[in-house]
């Protein structure tokens, strides 16, 4: 009799373990415990649920991203960085009427390139001269993000930033640590002189500094400058928050997982982990049995559907 209420003990302490793991959830991420069958890391993967910062971003469900700079004034799509701040002069910008326009269109964050491939910036940044300060806009004391900012605010439109790491004007570009303090500094500025900002937008574009040197991104330290200043920002594309959903056509896959085996953002460590399994974010399958049949963890990982609603993103006639 001992024997049998030992056995139906053990019965019950495993039913009872095996419940309380099923009503457990993973916030973000989750790696697999060792050796698990496939049904064991579906069933964990479908616990994974969003960071609070990336339920609110879903909430959103539209974003407009406005392209605006130097480049609207020289017909490109992609700067050289050797582009003179005379040219830029929109004498008739009104913020205002653009938030009160997208927010009648049905937006609910503003995305605005700060600062473009060609390095020119649309606040008066105190790290270059390549800036709204150089140009003849309001005799230099003009800031294109304030005024953007400040309409937002007023109309209780959410407000994000795009901040190209790849910089054609910076001397430092390619001269690693140099550059990353440099792009850092601008970061600081755009987290802290404007109060609220509620994603910071990353692309990967990294095309060759002078004489051909490689500039290695920081994307660590990015991450943790901004989950600093602003805790409840997502970090996008080449963030840990959002991702890219693989094409610029508006369309994403026929299922588009929000938990992946993809690994998020651009870290050395996130690098292993997909080459590992030989994914990227163009890839057809990213969070399907298949794969996660080979992955040892899985991220709440949504995916931002971008599209120009014009040839381009810039301005053209």
């Amino acid at each position: 009799m001992r024997r049998i209420l030992l056995a139906v003990s053990c019965i019950l302490v495993m039913i009872s373990c095996d419940k309380e793991d099923e009503s457990e959830y993973f916030t973000g991420r989750v790696q697999f415990p060792v050796k698990p069958n496939l049904g064991a890391k579906e069933a964990i993967a479908a616990r994974v649920v969003p960071y609070p910062r990336q339920l609110e971003w879903q909430k959103l469900e539209m974003t407009a991203f406005i392209h605006f700079g130097i480049n609207t004034f020289t017909d490109r799509e992609w700067g050289t960085g050797n582009e003179s701040p005379e040219l830029f002069n929109p004498v008739s910008l009104d913020a205002e009427q653009w938030v009160k326009v997208l927010g009648e269109a049905g937006m609910k964050m503003v995305i605005i390139t700060a600062k473009h491939h060609d390095g020119f910036c649309l606040w008066p940044t105190r790290t270059t001269g390549h800036s709204v300060a150089s140009s003849p806009w309001k005799e230099g004391k003009g800031d294109v993000i304030r005024e953007l900012k400040d309409a937002c605010d007023r109309h209780g439109m959410k407000f994000g930033v795009y901040l190209s790491p790849w910089d054609r004007n910076a001397k430092s570009y390619g001269d690693s640590p140099a550059y990353n303090r440099f792009y850092m500094d601008q970061l600081t500025e755009l987290l802290t002189w404007y109060g609220n900002v509620d994603e910071v937008w990353f692309d990967g574009a990294n095309g060759e500094g002078p004489d051909g040197r490689r500039q290695e991104y920081d994307w660590q330290a990015y991450y943790d400058l901004i989950r600093k200043l602003q805790p409840d920002a997502v970090t996008a594309i080449m963030g840990e928050d959002v991702r890219w959903v693989g094409t610029e056509t508006g369309y994403g896959r026929e299922t588009e997982w929000s938990v992946t085996a993809l690994a998020p953002g651009g870290t050395p460590a996130s690098r292993v982990i997909n080459e590992a399994l030989g994914v990227t974010p163009t890839s057809g399958d990213l969070g399907g049995s298949t794969l996660l049949s080979k992955a040892e963890g899985v991220y709440w990982y949504p995916a931002e559907v971008d599209v120009s609603i014009r040839p381009g993103w810039f301005w053209h006639a």
